[in-house]
């Protein structure tokens, strides 16, 4: 996330070079510069959640839950993600969803290097993933209407191109959203988070896809029922997560979600959908290792 200033000037200037050193991979030097940064601007919550992450990747963990305490109760909108952190951590409840400030607030920052980043650095594949099980399952067939729901700034329509006659996008991120408006790839496009704008729809759709998106929603009984309510009998629901081989529905320390196979069927079965094909993956990567998950296609049973 973007820091406000702390008021600070010397607070902040230590605070960037934490940063700098955080994403460098020198999570020692992190800890001292976010720890100056807090004797200058004590109670500071971007340095609090800094120092706290510094902190866990040195093994430090007793030192960081008071800071992350002491952050969560700062973060009242949320937008830190103090939530998630004392969840992966062990220190709370696993929440049922994120804090939508936090979903909104990482993407707006990420949107300028979005592609960028995912494809040429982390080996991004779930739009293409998901395409090509589309396929698979409907050969050659074209879609009158079809959502995309978390949309970011656009990849899955450029993998589904020509294929979708009209195709609308949302996103919680005003800034994916203006770079989605930018590549002219939606004919329609709202802020928005999946459920809502699924419960605001009134059209019947023939495909509604989501690549990378239900790591960020955690619970996925009222998506998909929404969802199932908005398809068309022969209509697709097209759809990745990261795969848990621990339970139903876990919290990585990448502040993802995973999800069991056997949740997965359950929660899509409670909708009334079916699977009609399922494949494995390798998603993308993050800090080198690959991030495997499951490829979903199901539509409304019959």
């Amino acid at each position: 996330m973007h820091a406000a200033s702390s008021g600070d000037l010397l607070a902040d200037r230590r605070y960037e070079y934490a940063r700098a050193y955080f994403d460098a991979g020198d999570h020692v030097a992190a800890v001292d510069l976010y720890l100056q940064a807090l004797e200058l601007a004590p109670g500071w919550l971007p340095a609090l959640v800094g120092a706290t992450d510094a902190l866990v990747s040195v093994g430090r963990q007793d030192e960081a839950e008071p800071l992350l305490r002491e952050a969560a109760e700062r973060d009242v909108d949320g937008l830190f993600g103090t939530s998630l952190r004392l969840a992966a951590l062990g220190l709370a409840e696993v929440p049922a969803a994120p804090p939508e400030a936090y979903v909104r607030g990482l993407f707006d920052d990420y949107a300028d290097r979005f592609e960028t980043a995912l494809v040429d650095e982390l080996g991004y594949r779930a739009p293409w993933l998901i395409a090509d099980l589309i396929e698979k399952v409907r050969p050659g067939a074209i879609f009158a209407r079809g959502t995309d729901l978390g949309c970011g700034t656009g990849l899955m329509a450029e993998a589904l191109k020509g294929r979708v006659g009209h195709f609308s996008g949302c996103d919680l991120s005003s800034e994916m959203i203006a770079r989605a408006e930018a590549g002219r790839r939606y004919q329609a496009l709202a802020v928005a988070e999946a459920t809502a704008f699924l419960s605001e729809r009134t059209e019947t759709l023939d495909l509604v896809t989501a690549a990378d998106v239900l790591v960020y929603i955690g619970a996925l009984d009222s998506l998909f029922r929404h969802v199932a309510v908005r398809l068309a009998p022969g209509g697709l629901f097209a759809f990745t997560v990261e795969e848990s081989d621990e339970g139903d529905l876990v919290l990585r320390d990448s502040l993802r979600y995973a999800h069991g196979e056997a949740y997965v069927r359950r929660v899509l079965g409670e909708a009334h959908l079916s699977i009609a094909d399922l494949a494995r993956g390798v998603l993308r990567y993050d800090r080198g290792a690959p991030i495997r998950g499951m490829i979903v296609v199901a539509r409304p049973e019959v």
